[in-house]
């Protein structure tokens, strides 16, 4: 059994998140075009992961307007930007053209990604299955460096702290 199935096997089991220190899970989930992304295929770069419960959303579109509207500073500090819920490829690709969205929205329809990175909500607001509002960002040698999950959908992820270690890395 591979490294990747066996740490996601223990997440599930111990019902753990991910956390500091540790090599990120590796994913391949599909964009807006349907077009399949690993998070292998950033290897060398800083990403910063968004998990964000729902298209068209107010804070949601809050949130990755912001993102879009400071995507400058990330390609400065040579980190990949990626949204991810559990909405389809076909809601997330008319979110990312009616917000002009500059970095890829990914698709967890099926929820393996938001549950192995404890970005899961069960239950949330009489549906099932959202991802939670979390940051995670993965250094260049894909070992996470900041990892985030609220609770409250309501809030969002600390900026200040993410750029601050982002311009370190």
């Amino acid at each position: 059994m591979n490294e990747y199935l066996v740490v996601v096997l223990l997440l599930k089991i111990l019902n753990m998140s991910i956390e500091i220190g540790q090599k990120a899970p590796a994913f391949t989930l599909v964009d807006t075009a349907r077009k399949e992304v690993n998070l292998s295929d950033f290897n060398g770069k800083n990403v910063l992961l968004l998990f964000f419960p729902l298209a068209f959303t107010g804070v949601c579109t809050t949130e990755l307007c912001s993102v879009r509207d400071n995507i400058n500073m990330y390609e400065k500090v040579n980190a990949q930007v990626l949204g991810i819920s559990v909405d389809s490829p076909f809601t997330l690709g008319k979110f990312k053209e009616e917000q002009k969205y500059n970095f890829p929205l990914l698709s967890d329809f099926n929820k393996t990604v938001s549950k192995t990175y404890g970005a899961f909500y069960e239950t949330f607001l009489g549906m099932n299955g959202i991802a939670k509002r979390s940051a995670f960002v993965i250094d260049k040698t894909g070992v996470v460096r900041y990892a985030e999950v609220l609770e409250d959908a309501h809030g969002l992820p600390n900026f200040e702290a993410i750029n601050a270690l982002l311009a370190t890395l």
